[in-house]
């Protein structure tokens, strides 16, 4: 909705910044000169001792000079009890007397509908609360007084009861002269298929109110006092003012308490909520009934961007997590997450607090796992990984997992998350008799999308690279991150001229290292288009037409590069066993060259104090390890290489890097 203009001048005029902020801070009265609206406080945005927050009142602006977060009082209600902007403008146009313009007719028509519904609500609310304290609602009570809730506690949350009765609500309301319109588009009663009075849409439950952002009541939750009803929680139908899958049960005191501080909970019910909150944990919301939506992740994540989500440690919880989870995935951002709170089997929040206390949630709460962890677990607890084949399942199954995340950076960080785990769930136990250390662990991880050999924490990596497979001269090219890009681009043009390659090498070039980024997009793309099925006698043109966007780009720039259309593989077309054998030389030379590099900066960050021996011997053979690997096969498939550039960049970081501290 837009504003008419001077309506945000006239309101800053009205309102006093020091008001606004007021409510939020503990102002110096050392350093504020209050008569000349010129007040200081410690920033209510960061952790702070000293008075660096400064309100001008005159100006009607903040600068903190800590933080550097400045604006005027729209942008400090949204900052501290996040708003949006019209709901902040609300607030102040609310406090200044100023009335909402509306935009058009039909806009504050339907914006009276909604009030006249909200206040429709209201009044519901209060009955329900009403009843809960009269004889009809003993029962309801002694259940409450059982779940431990005080009389307090049902106030603040507005809990009531609805009689069992079929008509008791809606005769209420129409004994205050509301419409039956307006009770049935309320979702408080439905019509009758006789012809008779509408009938309340809820009887003998226990009622839990449901507001939205802005504090109005738009729906109920009921609990069914009858252990045989059909539905043990029941909530109001949508309507106008309620949008199941977009709201969230306690939004607005959550939002408040997350603005000072408080951690998000996401719990399952109403009852974990209330229970968190009284509890001390002031920051819960649930979701009503269903699993959780997009928007109401987006929800969530608008009031925190890492909450934590609280799991029941039964089968249906974590399935329920992992839903959740599969929802996030394509929706990650830096900095935006979520984290798992799995809770002992068998214990609700509720029961939890009840029996083992506040203290006992909090170590739950520390506790919280990444989305990582709990993906990791899917993919691998309960099965047996005892073979080639199986391993490649779950190589093919993160592989999958990490396509569906959108952001590159975030791919990335959870290929190398997935590497570190798999290497560590590989990594060989010594043998008795066998020395320590002797051991080596599967290579191999992701990034972005694919396996990279990147190095492995200390301890999980091989400390020598075993031999390649091929052994060819050495290459220039592999002198200079450039030159690796030169190497990768005719790898790339070799699989999209001869597409029927791409199965029998599959692995390598999901484990291949790519130094260029675009390159990594091309890959990802001619993998994919081959798993998609290659017909028989697949043609080069045929095969590009599967390949599109961005990755077809970066393929139409590859093959005009002068490099690449001179490489044997490339401008003998036709020739498919040279275009073979340059594939497997040119993979096992980028894996060989990964590994030295890998094992060299690993050898080099062990070298604390003055350089052993040892590490000196280790990186020296290290270099022989490379030179002896590559060595030139009496064939016809040399691409004109020289063999002695290998290892001179290796040796000399040798030569002059060895003695030297590490800093």
């Amino acid at each position: 909705m837009s504003l008419p203009p001077g309506f945000l001048d006239e309101l800053r005029t009205r309102v006093t910044l020091s008001r606004v902020v007021g409510r939020k801070v503990t102002w110096d009265r050392k350093k504020s000169n209050q008569a000349k609206g010129d007040l200081w406080a410690p920033c209510p945005f960061h952790q702070e001792k000293t008075a660096s927050f400064h309100v001008d009142d005159r100006k009607g602006f903040y600068y903190c000079f800590g933080c550097h977060q400045k604006g005027d009082a729209v942008t400090f209600l949204r900052e501290a009890e996040n708003l949006s902007f019209m709901e902040a403008v609300e607030v102040l146009a609310r406090e200044a007397g100023m009335a909402m313009p509306a935009a058009d007719p039909r806009a504050a028509e339907r914006a009276d509908r909604r009030s006249e519904l909200a206040a429709v609500m209201e009044a519901a609310a209060a009955f329900y609360r009403l009843q809960l304290k009269t004889a009809a609602g003993a029962d309801a009570r002694a259940y409450l007084d059982r779940r431990k809730l005080a009389e307090a506690t049902r106030d603040r949350f507005g809990i009531g009861f609805a009689p069992d009765g079929w008509q008791g609500l809606h005769d209420h309301l129409k004994g205050k002269g509301i419409a039956d319109e307006l009770i049935i588009g309320a979702g408080l009663a439905k019509p009758s298929a006789k012809g008779k009075a509408p009938y309340d849409v809820f009887r003998n439950r226990i009622i839990f109110p449901i507001r939205d952002a802005r504090g109005r009541c738009i729906a109920f939750g009921g609990r069914a006092m009858d252990p045989g009803d059909s539905a043990k929680y029941l909530n109001s139908p949508e309507t106008e003012l309620f949008d199941k899958g977009r709201s969230l049960y306690n939004h607005r005191p959550a939002r408040d308490a997350c603005a000072k501080g408080a951690p998000l909970i996401v719990a399952e019910g109403y009852m974990d909520v209330i229970a968190l909150s009284e509890a001390g944990f002031a920051g819960a919301v649930a979701p009503l009934g269903t699993a959780i939506t997009e928007d109401q992740l987006r929800l969530i994540w608008r009031i925190s961007p890492e909450p934590l989500v609280m799991l029941d440690g039964d089968a249906a919880g974590i399935r329920a997590a992992l839903q959740l989870v599969d929802l996030a995935l394509p929706m990650l951002e830096a900095g935006v997450g979520l984290r798992f709170v799995t809770l002992p089997e068998g214990l609700d929040p509720d029961d939890l607090i009840r029996t083992r206390g506040a203290a006992a949630m909090q170590a739950a709460l520390d506790g919280a796992e990444p989305m990582v962890t709990l993906l990791w677990r899917r993919e691998t607890e309960g099965k047996s990984l005892d073979s080639p084949e199986r391993r490649a399942a779950l190589d093919k199954d993160l592989r999958a997992t990490l396509l569906r995340i959108a952001d590159p950076t975030i791919r990335a960080h959870y290929g190398e998350a997935f590497r570190a785990l798999r290497q560590e769930l590989f990594r060989p136990r010594p043998q008795p008799g066998r020395a320590a250390g002797g051991g080596r662990s599967e290579g191999g991880g992701f990034a972005g999308g694919g396996f990279t050999g990147g190095r492995a924490r200390r301890g999980f990596g091989p400390p020598l690279p075993a031999a390649p497979v091929a052994a060819n001269r050495a290459s220039i090219l592999a002198r200079a991150g450039a030159e690796d890009e030169v190497r990768e681009a005719i790898i790339l043009a070799i699989c999209a001229i001869h597409p029927n390659l791409i199965p029998a090498f599959e692995s390598a070039l999901e484990r291949l290292h790519l130094a260029g980024a675009r390159h990594a997009i091309l890959r990802d793309a001619l993998l994919l288009a081959a798993r998609d099925g290659l017909p028989d006698g697949c043609t080069a043109a045929i095969f590009r037409r599967k390949i599109d966007g961005e990755a077809a780009a970066v393929l139409d720039k590859l093959l005009s590069l002068a490099h690449v259309r001179s490489a044997p593989p490339v401008w003998k077309a036709e020739d498919h066993e040279l275009a073979r054998l340059c594939l497997a030389e040119e993979l096992a030379k980028s894996e060989a060259r990964r590994a030295v590099r890998a094992e060299t900066v690993e050898a080099m960050e062990d070298l604390g104090g003055l350089a052993d021996e040892g590490l000196t011997w280790r990186l020296a053979q290290t270099a022989e390890a490379r030179h002896r690997s590559e060595r030139p096969k009496l064939d016809d498939s040399d691409m004109g290489e020289d063999r002695a550039a290998l290892s001179a960049g290796l040796q000399r970081m040798i030569d002059t890097a060895v003695w030297h501290k590490k800093r």
